[in-house]
């Protein structure tokens, strides 16, 4: 799927947290993928064209991100976007979904277990934040220009000059692959909206989204839904071995880990192909 069949499939659908942007495709039991930060459901492109003969593939765009479209003061914590994919849910009468998630996605995507364990079928989870094992010092000064604006103006920059977008390619492998298509899919929302821009500052809060994810622990344990790992082991954003360390202690659910060599944190967006094969494989074993 290229940008512009990307762009034409999206709709919104109306929720008390605002007009939520989702691109729909495929047919049979839900599939709901949630993307990364600082891009947006174009993130799964591949994916969705890869297993819409399987699954009915769900990507919304999360709160602060793509193009949903919020109320100018509205919370954009963790918590409160898995409340949102709920809610999205509902609008469109789905009750159960099989959930991926990557990076702040996946940090989400836990959240939405351990609030919502019956809506969820079966659990995969990417690179993502876990536990209190975060932010490490890169994080750390991501989070820091988030709030002081700058990621906010350097994204609205990258739709111009697409070589500033050098600074994405620590969380790619081979970073030649981000291209000037999918920055403008990605980040074109920034460059016209200061409210946008302001409203990105809301994932600076790392220590309030660190609470959440580890007042989710206690769900985690407990439950039973079947989940699997798949973790790019180049990833400098989060610490593979610790943070497989805690997710095999302490998801209760977890059936599979799989390492992928040289794999940095986006690598579900480089590396469609082999997502989908281990998706489709994880779900054989469920259906």
């Amino acid at each position: 799927m290229n940008a512009s069949e990307f762009q034409s499939s999206r709709k919104f659908v109306q929720t008390a947290f605002g007009r939520i942007a989702y691109v729909e495709r495929g047919n049979g039991p839900v599939a709901l993928f949630a993307h990364a930060l600082p891009l947006c459901g174009y993130q799964w492109r591949y994916a969705l064209d890869e297993v819409s003969s399987m699954r009915t593939c769900v990507a919304p765009d999360l709160m602060g991100l793509g193009y949903s479209e919020i109320p100018a003061r509205q919370d954009i914590s963790y918590e409160s976007q898995a409340r949102m994919l709920a809610a999205l849910l509902d609008a469109r009468s789905i009750r159960q979904v099989d959930l991926i998630g990557n990076d702040t996605g996946g940090g989400v995507s836990q959240i939405f277990l351990a609030l919502y364990p019956e809506r969820v079928r079966s659990l995969t989870l990417t690179n993502c934040e876990v536990h209190d094992l975060w932010p490490n010092a890169m994080l750390q000064q991501f989070y820091a220009a988030l709030k002081a604006g700058l990621v906010g103006e350097a994204l609205k920059n990258i739709t111009r000059d697409p070589s500033s977008a050098a600074q994405l390619a620590a969380t790619y492998e081979n970073p030649e692959s981000l291209t000037k298509e999918a920055l403008e899919v990605y980040f074109g929302p920034f460059v016209d909206s200061e409210q946008r821009r302001e409203q990105l500052k809301g994932f600076s809060e790392a220590e309030r989204n660190r609470d959440q994810l580890v007042a989710a622990a206690k769900g985690l344990r407990t439950s039973q839904i079947p989940a699997q790992v798949l973790w790019g082991d180049a990833d400098t954003a989060f610490d593979t071995s610790a943070s497989i360390d805690w997710l095999n202690r302490n998801l209760g659910g977890l059936r599979k880990v799989t390492t992928i060599p040289r794999a940095k944190l986006f690598w579900p967006e480089e590396h469609p192909r082999l997502l989908t094969v281990l998706l489709k494989e994880f779900w054989s074993g469920l259906d």
